[in-house]
């Protein structure tokens, strides 16, 4: 990792300081939602339709129920009624908590394979799960969708909206495409994607009366909160949920599904604390993960590599029950200066489990199929690849001609070509060797837009020096606390040490959800803001009470701390926040295109006899704004890398085209990288501040997995000739 210069020892941003809450994970001490004590506990497990759609005509609980220390078996027979979900808005970003359109065990219809269709409470966990097991069900089977292949030409062209559009256009592509002197035309596909975050998804509930207290795997408590109170009818501030460590969500638990609602259900009817850890099986069967896609990239340019055309579409996925299209085309709308562009996204909707956030969901995907063929491009013209690339980097938006907030993509392939000195690579296929292993060099650029919510929060600067931040912002091993730590610190002149941030907890002031790489600049605007506040209302103070310090000037006004906030809760103040987001948003989406960038080179060696294929070096560099903490933000950048080679060469759910059912649901079938997977990566990142971001930081959650799967095709290409166009690369499309 390579920082372009350390800051002063007195400043804490830009540091690399270790995680405040490292002693607590590394310890045992740290506790995730199915940890948590209670007297009473007692412990659910889910029952899942078998068939893709149609109706239950009849479910047989007699064996469940005959299992010692079984409590309850609840199906749409006997489940309380639940409200529905609510139609999702713009307007209201927690209307999206819902996973699905489903009212589960309200209804006997099933809508795809793998849907709850009973609950199982006992006093211990293996009697909840051997009952589930021994749950069964007739059912009136009507005709399903289910094979994504077959559906692509019954595909709709995606629906635009505020927050996402499915179109865009400038000139005429098609027109440019067929006059082009030199054009590449081609298919691409990309497999359903399952989540594994180490932390399975899990819920603790307890009611008490009309209160109740959840303890949740979530990067969204507030949207948990609300779509549980409107759920079971009860006031969102009798709500509380908890939620200080979630071991890892990638957007798998940036939505409420089965899981939660069924045991805050569960523990409704019992009267009893209930707990539920999904099993592998039940996450992948009720939690939705990405959805396959199959694409067309096509482009034209002149004999000097100047593209005339860019045209991209896509085919993706949605269920039956729910989910939501994927920005595929969101990069090719912005990465390279075309004459002529189209971009087009289609939907085909299916019985399946409802696909769902995943791990920077559009780019990883859409990133693979463009740099794939701007490199197939720079082998028709003999040009580098990198060099094709500068020659069509853009000086402002293409498609509009808005400006770039920031934008220093070009210094990445710069820097990044000389990392991993590029100059040396022959660019015939096949042309490098290392004994009986085919070397390849592939290059790709990475590309995510950059988002920010809103966060209210409070910061306290006690008379011992101490400060005190308060926000229900989420910790899923991103370093969140820490860098808000380091932030606050900065800003009020303290040592780090002297900040403690709370967090993970809707009794705090409400902060955003985790996703979309906004946290921390959302949280950062907040703290800011609160900050500056603070030191106003200081400096009015020190004017009748003067001192050395500001402990000093509190002690001497007789205070024992001084306390600001940002944002209301409740009331109109939680509606001007959620005014004050649309309104910054629509502001920004009109005079900017921001986002963060980067560029990946990789070497890979095949075995020409095996289709083996190995990843040896890894060098990317980034520009993601101010860096907050070097060492969190790099170990951020290599997991984004490692989630990107697992795409590229192992990662697929592999779905029944007949049933609908996922055929591989656990760690022994799908495939994520280990250790020995994962070659030395050399991470390097610009730091350079985002004017238009608070901090000038952008988000660097998501953007280091996209361009990965490129990055790793063009290399294979590189070492053996052989272009394969469907993930994920494995051997036997080698050979």
């Amino acid at each position: 990792m390579t920082q372009v210069q350390d800051p002063p020892l007195t400043q804490a941003v830009g540091r690399s300081l270790d995680r405040v809450d490292g002693t607590a994970k590394t310890t045992g001490e740290a506790r995730f939602a199915a940890e948590y004590p209670y007297p009473g506990l007692t412990y659910a497990a889910m029952a899942h339709a078998t068939i893709a759609r149609g109706r239950i005509t009849a479910i047989h609980t007699e064996a469940a129920l005959a299992v010692a220390g079984v409590l309850t078996v609840l199906t749409h027979e006997n489940a309380p009624p639940m409200k529905k979900p609510p139609k999702p808005t713009p307007l209201n970003l927690s209307t999206m908590a819902s996973g699905t359109r489903i009212n589960y065990l309200n209804t006997d219809e099933v809508h795809w394979n793998g849907q709850p269709i009973a609950v199982v409470v006992a006093e211990t966990l293996e009697a909840a799960r051997e009952a589930a097991a021994l749950v069964t069900a007739e059912y009136a089977v009507a005709k399903s969708t289910v094979d994504f292949k077959a559906e692509q030409g019954n595909a709709k062209p995606q629906p635009s909206t505020m927050l996402m559009s499915g179109s865009a256009k400038k000139g005429d592509a098609e027109a440019a495409l067929a006059a082009a002197p030199v054009s590449v035309d081609l298919r691409y596909s990309t497999p359903a994607h399952n989540h594994n975050a180490i932390e399975p998804h899990a819920t603790t509930a307890v009611w008490d009366g009309d209160r109740l207290t959840v303890h949740e795997a979530t990067q969204g408590m507030d949207w948990v909160r609300r779509h549980l109170a409107l759920k079971f009818g009860v006031p969102v501030a009798g709500i509380r949920v908890i939620a200080p460590f979630v071991g890892g969500g990638f957007g798998g638990k940036g939505s409420v599904w089965a899981g939660t609602v069924l045991t805050v259900l569960a523990a409704k009817v019992t009267g009893r604390p209930v707990r539920m850890l999904l099993s592998r099986e039940s996450v992948y069967r009720t939690v939705g993960g990405r959805t396959p896609s199959v694409q067309r990239v096509a482009l034209g340019a002149d004999t000097d590599g100047r593209l005339t055309s860019l045209i991209h579409t896509s085919v993706t996925q949605t269920g039956s029950g729910g989910g939501g299209p994927e920005q595929v085309t969101s990069q090719s709308r912005h990465l390279y200066a075309a004459e002529n562009i189209l971009v087009q996204q289609n939907l085909v909707e299916l019985d399946t489990v409802p696909n769902t956030f995943m791990r920077a969901p559009g780019e990883s995907i859409g990133t693979y199929a463009l740099e794939a063929t701007v490199d197939e491009l720079a082998y028709r013209l003999d040009i580098d690849p990198v060099e094709l690339r500068l020659r069509n980097e853009p000086s402002v938006n293409p498609l509009d001609g808005k400006k770039f907030s920031h934008r220093l993509l070009r210094e990445c392939y710069t820097r990044g070509a000389a990392e991993f000195g590029w100059a040396d690579r022959t660019p015939e296929p096949g042309s490098m060797r290392d004994g009986r292993w085919l070397v390849g060099w592939g290059v790709a650029a990475a590309y995510h837009p950059s988002v920010q919510f809103t966060a209210n929060l409070t910061v306290r600067l006690s008379a011992d020096g101490s400060v005190l931040v308060r926000c229900g912002f989420h910790e899923m091993g991103m370093g969140g606390a820490t860098a808000q730590a380091q932030i606050a610190a900065d800003a009020l002149g303290v040592p780090v040490g002297s900040v403690r941030v709370e967090y993970g907890d809707t009794d705090l002031p409400t902060g955003p959800l985790a996703g979309g790489s906004n946290q921390t600049a959302t949280v950062a605007a907040s703290l800011l803001t609160a900050c500056d506040k603070l030191k106003r209302e200081l400096a009015g103070l020190a004017k009748k009470h003067p001192g050395d310090s500001p402990p000093d000037i509190l002690r001497a006004a007789g205070k024992t701390h001084l306390e600001t906030s940002v944002g209301a809760d409740s009331g109109l103040g939680a509606v001007a926040g959620q005014v004050r987001f649309m309104s910054k948003f629509v502001r920004d989406q009109r005079r900017w295109v921001k986002a963060a960038s980067g560029a990946h080179f990789c070497e890979v060696r095949v075995d020409p006899d095996t289709g083996e294929t190995r990843i040896s070096r890894w060098t990317a560099v980034f520009d993601v704004g101010r860096i907050i903490n070097a060492k969190t933000a790099t170990s951020q950048l290599k997991g984004g890398i490692v989630m990107g080679i697992g795409m590229a060469l192992s990662e697929e759910t592999l779905v029944d085209p007949r049933s609908g059912r996922i055929m591989n649901p656990s760690l022994s079938e799908y495939h994520v990288p280990v250790h020995a997977d994962i070659p030395p990566i050399d991470v390097h990142y610009l730091d350079e501040p985002d004017p238009t971001m608070p901090l000038g930081l952008v988000g660097i959650g998501e953007v280091s997995i996209t361009g990965v799967a490129g990055a790793v095709a063009n290399a294979v290409f590189h070492a053996t000739g052989k272009r394969v166009r469907d993930l994920p690369i494995t051997l036997d499309k080698l050979l």
